[in-house]
């Protein structure tokens, strides 16, 4: 079984690299956003911060680490929240691109995307917007995955050398479907990852593992196999799933993700207007359910976290 959480650890996703400025009006693109809506989301009671950067002229994903530098030590200052900055995809940015903030950074905390076989999902949105504001939406949303765009084996080994190793981040492993599970697991057989793992189960991308009630209980039924008390769980659910299927995991003894990069949406037909909407329509439910929210230090207790102290930012 996972480890029975003594609290519930909420992660908010910021921003992402999956939506686009014609998406939402609300969705945070220069660095005083994110930053003003990564401290708003953790007042809100987000322990976790997840981030990425966007160019403030375009709004488009970036690895670039100017764009980081403008936002990273104001969130550091002004909220106690964990940092987990990404190391997920950019169309166009190189491997060694994606791993350059993590590396450079040394947050607490960042992605490990176990990326190989369902990462094509942006193209499923697409059809969805006739119109775009800017031009380079349509082709980024549909370009087809290149060898130099997928996190690789060897570079994921490579993030646990760079990464882990070397200056103590700890993981979010994100894991799209079961298969994504295993490969984590030959990773912990090999040593190269050490429990407690965090475990972000992704539910309702497209043509990733669908959010459906049977699909949360058989993920978790095999992450318990693989992984007995090694690890915590966290949930996922893209879009409209949102709250309903994260309400089902915290049920079930796990940690929740919400946040604009996950669903740009509040409830049905209604656009979220920031990041810290989310996190309260969250916590709302699971106080009214008696489930103890985390605080940061209770999260980093709990995941074995280095400290905001010993960053490089």
């Amino acid at each position: 079984m996972a480890r029975t959480p003594e609290k519930i650890i909420i992660t908010c996703a910021i921003t992402g690299s999956v939506h686009t400025p014609t998406m939402s009006p609300h969705l945070p693109i220069t660095p005083n956003e994110i930053a003003q809506e990564a401290v708003a989301a953790g007042e809100a009671g987000a322990a976790i911060l997840h981030l990425h950067a966007r160019d403030p002229e375009t709004g488009q994903p970036t690895a670039d680490t100017k764009v980081f530098d403008a936002f990273l030590p104001r969130i550091k200052q002004a909220t106690n929240s964990v940092v987990n900055i990404t190391s997920g995809h950019y169309f166009g940015a190189t491997n060694e691109e994606r791993l350059a903030s993590v590396e450079q950074y040394a947050p607490e905390m960042c992605t490990f995307n176990m990326e190989p076989g369902t990462d094509n999902f942006l193209a499923a949105l697409v059809d969805r917007y006739p119109k775009f504001k800017f031009d380079w939406e349509r082709d980024y949303l549909d370009r087809p995955r290149d060898k130099d765009g997928n996190l690789v084996p060897n570079m994921m080994e490579s993030l646990v050398e760079r990464v882990g190793d070397k200056h103590g981040t700890k993981f979010e492993f994100e894991c799209y479907d079961v298969g994504h599970l295993y490969l984590l697991a030959s990773y912990l057989d090999r040593g190269l990852v050490k429990p407690p793992l965090f475990i972000q189960s992704i539910f309702g991308v497209g043509w990733g593992t669908a959010c459906d009630p049977e699909n949360l209980v058989h993920v978790k039924r095999i992450a318990d196999k693989l992984f007995g008390d090694d690890y915590y769980w966290s949930v996922l659910a893209a879009g409209r799933h949102q709250l309903a299927f994260t309400t089902m995991a915290a049920i079930m003894g796990g940690s929740v993700r919400v946040g604009l990069e996950d669903s740009l949406y509040i409830r049905k037909g209604e656009l979220a207007k920031s990041n810290a909407d989310q996190v309260k329509a969250i916590r709302t439910i699971l106080e009214t359910l008696s489930l103890d929210v985390a605080t940061p230090d209770e999260a980093r207790t709990m995941l074995g976290l280095k400290g905001g102290d010993n960053v490089n930012f």
